[in-house]
């Protein structure tokens, strides 16, 4: 029997040294977490909670989520490190922009349900703001390029391309472009203010592949509430297959606070809350209530 890479790992508190935490746009750091056991058990789509004070401070208080951005590997091919980017947006967030390599973190995860192998045929990310960050180790598995367990099938069906449509307010925000670019997936951008690429939505970009034919085996979106409710619109004619991560503040990242709720409607129609810590992040776009998840 294989390993289920959906299955979530049992989460697990740690304390983790920073390899670095190195600026890669306007308000944008990498940080680089050396932590074997949560290397090798956490899947795309997962996330963590990090305390972003200094190693026993208690200010602040509670941890914040971060997607996993990637798995670092040693040369021999052992997972050895995770990265995750944020956006300086906060208090917290500061904070954890003034760790240094070398200090250690209180780390807790891997949390929430991780993506499922990949779809035969092409797919398609739309990210908006800070979305981009659950996409490059996804892209990067889905493509199969790393291998995320040692159920992993080397000759499991793998998506036989992969594209980042990715929006921001302005070009000073875009960031890792590169590192999708050097995994071999596609970047098409979108800005507010047009200062790089297409001036006007990220779901404007999909539109025109949309219209001129193209169709992906899966759609995948993360970003602002609003910009996934106009994706959902947008797909759902097409029938094409569309999942989306939500970002729901969380302050317990396990279920027992009941802040990240999200309306889901269920098999008969009704709509119902769901903790996105635990029950996601990750749903089929056409199972989000949005008017209730947007109001």
């Amino acid at each position: 029997m294989t390993a289920d890479p959906t299955a979530p790992a049992t989460a697990a508190h740690r304390l983790s040294r920073v390899v670095e935490n190195v600026p890669i746009a306007r308000d944008t750091y990498r940080l680089r977490i050396e932590d074997p056991a949560l290397a090798r058990s956490i899947r795309p789509g997962q996330f963590v909670m990090i305390r972003p004070g200094s190693e026993g401070a208690d200010d602040p208080l509670l941890g914040r989520p971060f997607a996993l951005y990637d798995v670092v590997f040693d040369p021999s091919g052992t997972p050895t490190a995770i990265d995750v980017v944020y956006l300086v947006i906060g208090r917290g967030t500061r904070a954890l922009a003034q760790r240094k390599a070398g200090e250690r973190l209180a780390v807790w995860g891997p949390l929430g349900n991780g993506f499922g192998p990949a779809p035969d045929g092409p797919v398609i990310f739309v990210a908006g703001g800070i979305g981009q960050t659950p996409f490059l180790a996804l892209g990067r598995w889905w493509l199969g390029q790393i291998r995320m367990s040692e159920g992993d099938d080397a000759l499991a069906a793998r998506s036989s391309a992969a594209t980042l449509l990715y929006g921001v307010r302005s070009a000073d925000l875009l960031a890792g472009v590169d590192d999708f670019r050097q995994a071999g997936i596609e970047v098409e951008v979108a800005t507010d203010d047009g200062s790089a690429g297409h001036h006007g939505f990220v779901t404007d970009l999909l539109r025109r592949r949309l219209e001129r034919g193209d169709r992906p085996a899966r759609i995948i979106g993360c970003g602002p509430a609003p910009m996934l409710a106009a994706l959902a619109r947008l797909v759902e004619p097409y029938e094409i297959p569309c999942d989306v991560s939500i970002e729901n503040h969380m302050a317990c990242g396990f279920g027992v606070c009941f802040s990240c709720v999200a309306p889901i409607r269920q098999a008969d129609g009704a709509s119902d809350l769901r903790r996105v810590c635990v029950e996601g992040p990750i749903f089929p776009a056409q199972s989000v209530d949005w008017p209730g998840l947007c109001h």
